[in-house]
């Protein structure tokens, strides 16, 4: 997850992500003379669909496009490294497309149980680097180290270029989905589009987001909550001001300061849909206040904490 610096981070400046206790875990298993990826719990959201009243065949194409655009981060990883004969079975915690970081930790996952299961002997660090490039690749060019490394690495990262890792305590953080998806290739390809245009005013909005990515860790260091929310607030605006803010993301971040009484909130991720997130009072009548808050706007409220564990063995028959 992506607390502040999101867009900019793209543009060299600095970002702060910190890996939360949500996961996706990869399973890969031999299945001669096939390929397969197997998403159980896989959740695409279709506006229609067409079926044949004599067999139930499922006829709409949107079907395939969109589980294959689903898979595409998975692929591009058994692609890299020849696999065959294997099926990938992946369950993820993290609602897909929506600015948690959920294909960086589809990726890491991946490469973690692949490696596992092929005796290929990668690194965490090897992890995180390769599966950084193969996101890249899959985003045409786009998006930064930082969902990786985190998903990789865990705990804190700050990134400026490269991300290296911060020791930093834990918070609670409350995350509000919308409920609407967004592509984070899309959002990002508009702000760059945007900023060519407008170098003079979106540059110096970049430059403030690094600036709060560069002030925040003190805050969290130190406890100073209510600094850290105000922080959270400004980066929200600076967002906005670029163009990937909607709709649904500010009611859920108003709701939250409001109602809620949180100390502060933002979107998180590329934006344009997607999920935001709260700091609430630390105290739990206040972490469900701020639940409230945004269920009765109309998102779907959850409750995280950040610096986490990144990537894991969990059982000696290759899950990750």
């Amino acid at each position: 997850m992506i607390l502040f610096g999101e867009h900019a981070v793209v543009s060299g400046a600095a970002a702060l992500g910190a890996a939360v206790d949500l996961r996706v875990r990869a399973t890969v298993e031999d299945l001669p003379g096939r390929l397969e990826i197997s998403a159980p719990d896989l959740r695409i959201a279709l506006e229609g669909i067409s079926i044949d009243p004599m067999s139930a065949a499922v006829l709409t194409e949107e079907v395939s496009r969109r589980a294959s655009h689903a898979t595409r981060y998975v692929s591009a990883v058994l692609k890299e490294f020849g696999a065959k004969d294997l099926r990938v079975t992946l369950v993820s915690e993290i609602p897909s497309a929506s600015g948690l970081g959920s294909s960086a930790s589809v990726v890491v996952a991946t490469l973690g149980a692949l490696s596992c299961h092929l005796a290929l002997d990668l690194s965490i660090d090897d992890i995180a680097e390769e599966a950084y490039r193969i996101e890249r690749q899959v985003q045409d060019g786009l998006g930064s180290p930082t969902d990786t490394a985190l998903a990789a690495r865990g705990g804190y990262q700050f990134v400026e270029g490269s991300a290296r890792p911060m020791d930093l305590p834990e918070i609670r953080l409350v995350v509000g989905f919308t409920g609407r998806s967004h592509d984070t290739r899309a959002e990002v390809e508009k702000v760059q589009r945007f900023r060519s245009r407008y170098p003079e005013f979106v540059d110096p909005i970049f430059r403030a987001m690094g600036e709060i990515s560069r002030l925040a860790p003190g805050c969290i260091r130190d406890g100073r909550l209510e600094e850290l929310g105000g922080m959270l607030n400004a980066n929200h605006g600076l967002l906005e001001a670029i163009g990937v803010g909607t709709r649904e993301l500010s009611e859920l971040v108003y709701a939250s300061r409001g109602a809620g009484r949180a100390f502060g909130a933002k979107l998180t991720g590329a934006g344009g849909g997607g999920c935001m997130i709260a700091l609430p009072r630390p105290d739990p009548e206040n972490v469900l206040r701020t639940m409230t808050s945004i269920s009765q706007a109309r998102g779907v409220p959850f409750s995280v904490v950040t610096g986490c564990q990144g990537l894991r063995v969990e059982d000696p028959a290759g899950e990750i």
